[in-house]
């Protein structure tokens, strides 16, 4: 639950990295000048420093605000490109990212986001009005939020903890289970997994991230905070299970996947044990030997934010095993998922697993995964797998992304806890401020998640196709969620005959536009776009092949766009027209005319859509798809042949507008038996390699293809280390093959440099399923790196005059070098503030001369030296003024920064210097 909340001021800088020793300098990329400091390359912004040591520098963020510990990662950017994942510190405010060869030359346009949101800059949180929720929808059938009639019991386990692959502390085996009472035979079973949170506790305002929890501190019960939900499944005759993760949460930091790959063995470990106790009720713990026996053969895994990327890859690690070394469970598969729940989803590998039902939970006010990436998991799916399998996303107006937890919730956890949509007091969201009235309470939207969380199990493990409009977009709601307003829209099932605007189509009169692109509203949504589109989340690798949009603006009624494919669509059996759109957040009555037209030119008017926004605002992802259906005419009407269709075409009624086409389908009630297609397994390794003294050595990144059937696409695309962008290209892979193949030439030499890192991700496109999505090479710099000396050049000067110091390297190195000096009490009397030229002390510091004092207690008073590339010195001046003043000699101090404290440094360089008196 990383929010981007009071995080929105750039904050100070810090040097605290990973422990330099004295003498020795810096691999990095350019000194950390401040604004207008004169360098002859662009400074960093404030609150950045590059430090480290050895042949991996380090790019240091440090925020003024504790950005709390959550799902959704923090990352680094230059500009477009994705920088890195870094290392949160122990403090709450210390970000730090190794540079490769690549990063430490692109430093450009530095920064922060997390969850689709920047963090180093302050964003506006205003709308023009106060938004509009949108009317009710007729009530469904059948309430999957009624209590059943079974009475429940509550107990938890704890079994003995486990090692994961790459964890060095065991993570435990804790589970919370509510049973029914009374129930007869095998009942099916609900497992949970919560997301990532604070792991440890202490009293009601501490809070750690660390693992195992430190003495004085109690583990963060967040799998209770499931309580509800599990109770009213438990009422209505299923076995749950909600799982603890804090020894995950307190390690996953260092994980390449976000630690996907651990939680899926953790839910594996815990299915094992449950199968076991099945076959063998006597072995199990009292809570589970007195519940119904569980049946294996129908499990629902519902997990929260990483949690349900976590369970994802379970549905995946059950049908196609991973590789063997990086799985923390080896046993056989003795259970079969049949569905799946993500509430606020992270979704870092972008790969959901195709053929397993899901329904994707995504909070229009979260404010930790705020990009509302979890749509991937519906559209990441369309022609990958069979397409039988329902994939629904549900859009609850007003939830946060906390509150779906009780533990994570105020007032009701054990732990500390708060809303993570932070709303800032001099400027409420009117969307989502605590006062909006489109804003969600903690028990409604607790309500609302219990609800929908039992439709899917109720359709999933029950079959029961009368939920089904809850969640495929038919435009019906559960009352026992109310007053909360819930929309839906799906992709598979019965829907056919796609018009996709991800390949093989042409657009007249609208665009073909990239949706995923480094600037997506630029590419795709409206200049000055209020907020962004879950739709258009972006991925690792900046502008993405294969995901588009079609963006119709318009000016006039009537202007049509008309959208052709390359290949005919059949849509013979459909009853309807099932179109995926949206419009700008708070806009009402968009008028669109929908028309087919087929092969043989013939053309029938569907009739007439009408569309109004989400409630939005520049801090939501409210350009989200409202799912709108037509009749299709019956067989032979106008003179249509459905089973031939060529273009689609939308004509506005509306004076002006702009519309976004996701897709459209023919789309037939009912939900068929899901049919699990064989499909290649793709899993990318990462190796790290020595850079040798001499010759060229040829590795290859580790890509394995397993699993059974036959052949598969996926896209492959491969970061180059020097200049940071992508290229990709399609690649057909099959089971034992060594389709992909991308080969890194080391060559070998005797200079210090930077470890480098060749990077490669992979995504799957068709017919294929990919669980480890990034891997790749790391280059070792295997050379020592320079000692370094100083020397005075002009030690002792006139005032007036520039103090200077010559920093020299024992040898000429590959990368540019540092050293960072900090003003420390010198032999009195000092120089001080009046003795430098303002406009200086200004520049690399930020601070006034006045009041007058010495340099040594100027906060943020720091000298760098910087060593380029292939030279051995640089020289550092430390320019004084003439006064009128009669003064005695002064003198100054600067000495070596130590990197893991960000203190000067015992025993380290020193700087020292005398100005004598001009007069």
């Amino acid at each position: 639950m990383v929010r981007a909340r009071r995080i929105w001021v750039a904050a100070a800088a810090l040097l605290a990295v990973a422990g330099a020793s004295p003498g020795v300098a810096v691999a990095h990329s350019r000194p950390p000048a401040r604004p207008g400091a004169p360098t002859g390359d662009a400074p960093l912004p404030p609150g950045w420093r590059l430090a480290g040591t050895g042949a991996v520098p380090q790019l240091v963020w440090r925020s003024r605000e504790p950005v709390p510990m959550g799902d959704a990662r923090v990352e680094f950017r230059a500009g477009d490109e994705l920088l890195g994942v870094p290392r949160p510190a122990a403090d709450g405010h210390t970000f730090r990212l190794p540079l490769d060869g690549r990063r430490a030359t692109g430093l450009r346009a530095l920064q922060v986001w997390s969850g689709g949101r920047r963090l180093d800059t302050r964003e506006a949180a205003r709308t023009a009005s106060a938004p509009r929720l949108p009317a009710p929808l007729p009530a469904n059938g059948v309430d999957p939020g009624k209590p059943g009639t079974y009475r429940t019991r509550t107990g938890e386990y704890a079994l003995k903890s486990v090692r994961l692959p790459d964890f060095p502390k065991p993570v435990e085996m804790r589970a919370v289970v509510v049973a029914p009472v009374g129930a007869t035979g095998k009942r099916p079973l609900a497992l949970f997994l919560h997301g990532r949170h604070y792991t440890c506790y202490k009293g009601h305002a501490d809070t750690d991230g660390a693992w195992p929890c430190p003495a004085g501190t109690k583990p963060v019960p967040s799998h209770r905070g499931y309580l509800r939900d599990q109770r009213l499944l438990a009422s209505q005759g299923y076995v749950t299970v909600s799982v603890s993760a804090n020894g995950i949460n307190g390690q996953d930091f260092a994980a390449e996947d976000g630690g996907a790959q651990a939680r899926s063995s953790l839910v594996r470990l815990h299915l094992a044990h449950w199968a076991d106790w099945a076959e063998h009720p006597g072995t199990a713990p009292k809570v589970v030997r007195e519940a119904p026996r569980a049946d294996l053969s129908r499990v629902l895994l519902v997990g929260h934010s990483r949690g349900g990327e976590g369970v994802n890859r379970a549905a995946l690690d059950s049908l196609a095993a991973p590789p063997a070394e990086r799985d923390g469970y080896h046993g056989p598969v003795r259970w079969t998922v049949r569905g799946t729940v993500l509430i606020g989803p992270t979704v870092f590998g972008q790969n959901p697993v195709p053929d397993v039902p899901s329904v994707t939970i995504l909070p229009g006010c979260d404010g930790d995964v705020s990009d509302l990436q979890g749509e991937v998991y519906v559209d990441g799916t369309r022609g990958v797998g069979g397409g039988t399998a329902l994939h629904s996303a549900v859009y609850v107006i007003g939830a946060n992304h906390n509150f779906f937890n009780s533990e994570w919730t105020p007032g009701q956890s054990a732990a500390p806890a708060e809303d993570d949509f932070y709303d800032e007091p001099q400027h409420p969201d009117k969307v989502c401020g605590k006062r909006a009235a489109t804003r969600l309470t903690a028990d409604r939207q607790h309500r609302a998640g219990s609800t929908y969380i039992a439709a899917a199990a109720r359709l999933f493990l029950a079959g029961d196709d009368r939920v089904r409009p809850l969640l495929d977009g038919s435009g019906r709601r559960a009352p026992s969620a109310d007053p909360a307003r819930v929309l839906s829209h799906a992709v598979g099932a019965r829907r056919g005959g796609a018009f996709l605007p991800d390949g093989g189509v042409s657009v007249t009169g609208g665009k073909l536009c990239a949706a995923v692109d480094p600037s997506p509203a630029k590419a795709c949504l409206e200049q000055g776009a209020k907020g962004v589109s879950p739709h258009f989340a972006q991925w690792e690798v900046g502008r993405e092949a294969g995901r588009n949009a079609v963006a119709l603006h318009w000016t006039r009624t009537g202007s049509p766009a008309r959208v052709t494919v390359r290949e005919p669509v059949s849509l013979a059996g459909a009853k309807s027209l099932a179109l995926r759109l949206f419009v700008p957040p708070n806009s009402q009555g968009t008028r669109l005319d929908v028309s087919l037209t087929d092969t043989a030119g013939k053309k029938a008017n569907l009739g007439r859509v009408t569309l109004d926004g989400l409630p939005g605002s520049e801090r939501t992802a409210s350009y989200w798809a409202r799912e709108v259906r037509l009749p299709l005419p019956t067989a032979g009407h106008a003179g249509l042949d459905l089973g031939s269709v060529k273009s689609l075409e939308l004509t506005s009624r509306s004076s002006s507008g702009r519309a976004w086409l996701m897709d459209a389908w023919g789309w037939r009630p009912g939900t068929p038996a899901v049919r699990t297609q064989a499909l290649p397994r793709v899993d990318i390794g990462r190796v790290t390699v020595d850079e040798g003294d001499s010759g060229v050595r040829t590795y290859r990144v580790p890509a394995r293809v397993t699993g059974r059937g036959g052949s598969g696409q996926v896209r492959v695309y491969v970061i180059d280390p020097t200049t940071g962008k992508a290229t990709d290209r399609l690649v057909t892979v099959r089971p034992g093959g060594q389709d992909i193949d991308v080969p890194v030439r080391v060559k070998g030499n005797t200079r210090y440099g930077t470890d480098v890192s060749y990077d490669v991700l992979v995504k799957a496109v068709r017919g294929a399923v990919v669980g480890s999505y990034r891997g790749g090479i790391t280059v070792h710099d295997d050379d020592p790196a320079p000692t370094v000396t100083v020397t005075p050049v002009a030690g002792e000067v006139t005032e007036g005059k520039a103090l200077k110091w010559r920093v020299s390297l024992s040898e000429a190195v590959d990368v540019d070098m540092g050293v960072l000096f900090g003003a420390v009490p010198a032999t009195a009397p000092e120089l001080s503030t009046k003795d430098v030229p303002a406009s200086w002390l200004r520049d690399v510091s930020g601070e006034k001369p006045d009041p007058e004092r010495p340099l040594s207690r100027v906060n943020g008073l720091y000298l760098w030296a910087d060593v380029p590339a292939g030279r051995t010195s640089t020289d550092i001046t430390l320019p004084t003024v003439k006064d009128r003043v009669r003064e005695s000699t002064e003198s100054v101090r600067f000495r070596q920064i130590d990197p893991r404290t960000g203190e000067p440094q015992t025993g380290g360089l020193e700087l020292t210097g005398s100005v004598l008196n001009a007069s």
